[in-house]
């Protein structure tokens, strides 16, 4: 069952080909973690949606709260009888159709689906995982970059160049050179106490989950974050390098070319990650 305007419908509800996300790329998602009810950063997901669509220059509709889009979520995840699991929830909006690349409205429609996933909190994930660079497309930095739309062509080309080369992921380099992201979250680099990732103004996606990261090392006094651009030579000379998003937390990289890393800092961020949610 997805929710589709406030109204559960059956899961194979056909949209119109007219839509404005199917034809011109013209909608915004987030993709939220739920275990047993409760959103998980939710007031994160929410904020950067309603940001996102001032600068797609949607209309945001006045019923367009935090608690009638956290009701409607928890209300769709009641449909599929996920209440009492874990789910996957994703928050669609897009322009309500009419005109070409000009629309006739700035109006909005929102979809919400939701699926089960396993783990209820966040897992420390240690088996093998090799990435390399994905060096076909580049992403040209702007405050567009930063957004969640669905059109998201590089990460699916990226996906299957790296299933094609049997890796994990790929990391995604900026039209400067610079490493910004993984094809499935932000990308955070350790050497020592150190800890970087790309600034947003390097073109990467604004995450909750690197928010999240970046808010719990700057309150852990041995290490130090770092928000400032990433260069492919610095990968063989750290010693960690992990990948993070809303879903799974934090993924660690194994292997990059012929380095080998380490997990530690990633393994003590994931029990704090936990801890907040716990706390919250």
């Amino acid at each position: 069952m997805t929710n589709f305007n406030g109204n559960i419908l059956e899961e194979n509800t056909i949209l119109s080909i007219e839509n404005r996300g199917y034809n011109y790329g013209d909608a915004l998602f987030e993709t939220i973690k739920v275990s047993f009810g409760k959103i998980l950063f939710w007031e994160d997901h929410y904020f950067r949606l309603m940001a996102s669509m001032r600068i797609m220059r949607m209309e945001i509709p006045m019923n367009f709260t935090m608690e009638y889009l956290e009701e409607q979520i928890l209300a769709t995840l009641h449909s599929n009888e996920l209440l009492k699991a874990s789910a996957r929830v994703k928050l669609l909006v897009h322009r309500n159709e009419g005109g070409l690349y000009t629309p006739n409205t700035n109006d909005v429609s929102f979809i919400i689906s939701v699926k089960p996933i396993q783990d209820d909190f966040y897992l420390f994930q240690d088996h093998f995982y090799e990435v390399d660079l994905f060096k076909d497309y580049y992403v040209s930095p702007s405050l567009l970059s930063t957004l969640k739309t669905n059109n998201k062509v590089l990460n699916v080309v990226g996906s299957i160049y790296a299933k094609e080369n049997s890796l994990h992921n790929c990391l995604v380099l900026n039209t400067n050179k610079h490493v910004i992201e993984a094809l499935n979250g932000n990308v955070f680099v350790v050497k020592g106490n150190v800890i970087k990732t790309a600034p947003i103004s390097d073109g990467c996606l604004k995450g909750v989950m690197r928010k999240q990261l970046i808010d719990i090392i700057k309150s852990i006094p041995d290490y130090e974050i770092v928000e400032d651009s990433i260069s492919p030579f610095e990968l063989q000379k750290a010693d960690e390098i992990f990948i993070t998003n809303a879903i799974v937390g934090i993924q660690p990289v194994s292997k990059y070319r012929k380095k080998v890393y380490v997990s530690q800092v990633s393994k003590n961020l994931l029990q704090k990650l936990n801890v907040k949610i716990r706390l919250n």
